[in-house]
């Protein structure tokens, strides 16, 4: 049941990527680049067990690392530590609304959007103006973010259920 669960996940979690990939590739005319890495962690994090929410999220983050020009591991690595936390966290947080979920979607995007920006601006003459930039990108995916997430995290509840590898919502 527990490799199922992971290849459903991981079959969503490829479909999200290739959806945000091909946004991200029409909006390249307009400079804005959207971020939905919240949305990796987030259902393996809050509704699944802690093996199968890390391993998503780590193959997930290697996925994202395969197209992207940070060094490889960096998505992986950040995505793990997200999933580590949420799932920590996840009976202090009020995942079990809509609202609820989303703002803890929306917070863990925004987290990994800063410490992926962090990472990449890291110094160099044009440090300053990167942000202006990366403030844009911010307001962009988080609005992104809160329309496609309920959507999604529907597909992949759906998608558990159709596999028959539905979560049981517990540790």
């Amino acid at each position: 049941m527990t490799t199922r669960r992971l290849l459903v996940l991981l079959a969503t979690q490829v479909l999200l990527w290739a959806l945000v990939s091909g946004l991200n590739h029409e909006l390249v005319r307009l400079r804005l680049f959207l971020f939905e890495g919240g949305l990796f962690v987030a259902y393996g994090a809050l509704f699944l067990p802690f093996g199968t929410g890390l391993a998503a999220a780590f193959i997930a983050g290697l996925v994202c690392d395969a197209h992207s020009a940070v060094p490889f591991g960096t998505h992986a690595l950040l995505f793990a530590a997200a999933q580590a936390v949420l799932f920590r966290l996840r009976d202090r947080m009020p995942h079990d609304t809509p609202a609820g979920l989303l703002a803890v979607v929306l917070l863990a995007n925004a987290a990994l959007f800063l410490a992926l920006s962090v990472l990449e601006v890291h110094g160099g003459p044009f440090a300053m103006r990167r942000w202006g930039r990366l403030v844009s990108d911010l307001v962009g995916s988080q609005l992104a973010l809160a329309l496609i997430a309920p959507w999604f995290l529907a597909l992949q509840a759906k998608a558990l259920v159709l596999a028959r590898a539905e979560s049981t919502r517990q540790s």
